[in-house]
């Protein structure tokens, strides 16, 4: 799939690497950030990299009818569950997942927010086929599978004209706990990971970094390793992320 470039005369975005956050927190550094973006305090757009403690999160269409386990059970184990405003149902965030929150102006880069989900897909795939993984799109469900097992999820929003929200890639993550749910609302289908397709120990740094280069490639641009705050020195930091 070829993509045509963005009609922007800016195509450097911020890169920032925040290692693992929790969800809440993280939620909230987006929609500061797609705040300060859209009055334009932010002059450039944004792509947050991070990965998430045990997690479960609702989109738009909601998903409780999809937990396949008793909330309790959740509780038990410590693992919330956050309703949000993305696209999509009940997906799981934990460890070993590699999350990508792309802050950008979609008017200002020139694409639609279907665009978006392709270019995401786009780089899931190309990351996943630097290990030989065969990945690909299903009409089933947006994201990217391999046959009927989904190895990575896309959620967007968009408020006030800029996406947040983006990608989450199963890279070594723990999956004993999807099942506790059925995946995208679909019946007969099942979640994989990088290491489980590939055979391999991944290292996250890695597979880091080969999926910023392909964020390069497809969206075109050139992705500028950032502090956070530098970019918003009014006080906008994380409190409990780690490297």
């Amino acid at each position: 799939m070829s993509f045509e470039l963005f009609h922007t005369d800016s195509r450097a975005w911020h890169l920032v690497h925040l290692g693992v956050v929790p969800y809440a927190e993280a939620w909230d550094l987006q929609a500061r950030l797609v705040e300060a973006r859209a009055a334009e305090s932010l002059a450039n757009d944004v792509v947050l990299v991070l990965e998430h403690p045990a997690v479960f999160t609702l989109g738009k269409r909601g998903g409780r009818e999809n937990l396949l386990v008793p909330e309790d059970t959740l509780t038990r184990h410590g693992i919330p569950i956050v309703q949000v405003e993305r696209g999509g149902n009940i997906t799981y965030h934990a460890p070993g997942q590699l999350v990508v929150y792309p802050i950008i102006h979609l008017q200002r880069v020139g694409i639609k927010v279907v665009d978006m989900v392709e270019r995401l897909e786009e780089v899931m795939i190309r990351t996943c086929a630097e290990w030989g993984i065969q990945a690909g799109r299903n009409p089933l469900n947006r994201g990217v599978w391999v046959g009927l097992k989904k190895i990575g999820a896309i959620g967007i929003a968009v408020r006030r004209g800029v996406s947040f929200h983006g990608m989450a890639l199963n890279v070594n993550i723990d999956l004993g706990p999807f099942c506790w749910i059925q995946p995208c609302g679909l019946e007969g289908v099942g979640v994989t990971s990088m290491r489980m397709e590939s055979g391999l120990d991944l290292e996250m740094t890695e597979v880091r970094r080969v999926l910023t280069q392909q964020m390069q490639t497809v969206f075109s641009v050139r992705l500028v390793p950032a502090d956070l705050n530098h970019l918003l020195p009014s006080g906008l930091t994380l409190s409990h992320a780690t490297g």
